[in-house]
């Protein structure tokens, strides 16, 4: 079997309509996997179908019932899942930083942090929390057991959840907001705590994170075009590899997408 042959395999990319979750499904597909596709807006699921073939699933990761439906479906279509790429996600709120601290913007009273304050809100930083650390979690939890199957189903072999995280979970300036890069972090961190749990309990199922740069995307669409290039890094080819027989071995780990090579 080729190192990149993925036929047989059954993927799921979350948040698989646009941007990065899409050029992943696509080169999932290339390499003869299955592939499922899920997002909340329907319109935009419809659209990639017509264009792709790619299976498309509406399913929205801050919600158990929907995830619940989701797993429900892949059950009785195809019995099993061996790969799931957890890459929903959102920025939340985008604002400068303490701006506070430039003279020219800074406001009349001199306060620093103020605009941070106003700006900023609990809601805002509940739901990106919710939908880039806990949904990958609930996901993950949810398609857990069809996961194991898929294992089992290949004796000797393992099924693999990817979380899609951020370069910027590590890298100390924001640019944009505050409650992305940190949810990030916390994924990471639940990528290893999973790893760790699931090889303890010898259950069939290797977690890894990669962590892309910036990438040209309906997320990022409020960043400059210098911005997005000073850090982007192309996370598609990387995962592939990471989810084919040169990786059998890596569990817990986090990459940046262009060092996974030296990795495996």
């Amino acid at each position: 079997m080729s190192a990149l042959d993925l036929q047989g395999k059954i993927a799921l990319v979350t948040g698989g309509g646009t941007g990065i979750g899409l050029m992943i499904a696509k080169e999932l597909s290339n390499n003869g996997a299955k592939v499922y596709i899920t997002g909340r807006r329907l319109e935009v699921l419809e659209k990639i179908a017509t264009e792709t073939g790619l299976i498309t699933l509406q399913m929205d990761v801050s919600d158990k019932q929907s995830i619940a439906n989701a797993v429900k479906t892949i059950d009785e279509a195809e019995g099993k899942l061996d790969i799931l790429v957890n890459n929903a996600g959102i920025t939340g709120p985008l604002f400068d930083f303490l701006k506070g601290r430039d003279s020219a913007t800074a406001p009349k009273d001199g306060k620093l942090g103020d605009s941070a304050f106003a700006e900023d809100s609990f809601e805002q930083w509940g739901d990106v929390f919710k939908t880039n650390a806990a949904g990958s979690y609930f996901v993950t939890m949810g398609f857990l057991s069809l996961l194991e199957r898929g294992a089992r189903a290949r004796e000797g072999k393992t099924s693999s959840v990817i979380n899609i995280s951020s370069i910027g979970a590590d890298v100390k300036v924001i640019l944009g907001g505050i409650a992305y890069p940190v949810s990030k972090a916390g994924l990471n961190h639940l990528t290893e705590i999973l790893a760790t749990q699931f090889a303890l309990q010898n259950i069939p199922v290797r977690v890894n994170t990669i962590s892309p740069g910036f990438f040209e995307s309906q997320m990022t669409d409020k960043l400059s075009t210098d911005q997005i290039s000073q850090w982007a890094a192309p996370p598609a080819p990387v995962l592939v590899k990471l989810r084919t027989p040169l990786a059998d071995t890596l569990q817990g780990c986090g990459h940046p997408a262009d060092r996974i090579v030296d990795t495996v």
